[in-house]
């Protein structure tokens, strides 16, 4: 099962930008799913930004036109850049991969956004 590690993660303010990394610890080039998902206190984890089968990119209403996914194949890394930071953004953001009928969870990057 491949492993995948977070990092990126901060105190910002409000309008600013971060980009989250997640590192896996082999090949992404084959997936069904791959793509970030965050959990704030109290709530339920929710997807932020998904790419399904290389073809279809979803993102939560509430990040569109802000954050932007992305993978380069060739370091076996996803990434998430967030810009326009708003409090309500504030969360673990936790990295996600199905491949075949494996699933993987990264531990997760807090990301804090101060209005």
């Amino acid at each position: 099962q491949v492993q995948l590690v977070e990092s990126g993660g901060g105190l910002v303010q409000a309008g600013e930008s971060l980009r989250l990394s997640c590192a896996a610890s082999g090949s992404i080039i084959m997936f069904e799913a791959v793509g970030w998902y965050r959990q704030s206190p109290g709530n339920q984890r929710e997807p932020v930004a998904v790419i399904v089968r290389r073809a279809t990119t979803t993102y939560a209403d509430s990040v569109k036109g802000r954050f932007t996914i992305s993978i380069d194949y060739g370091k076996n890394t996803v990434y998430l850049q967030m810009n326009s930071l708003k409090a309500e953004d504030t969360a673990v953001y936790y990295c996600y991969l199905l491949r075949g009928r494996a699933t993987s969870w990264g531990r997760g990057t807090q990301v804090t956004v101060s209005s």
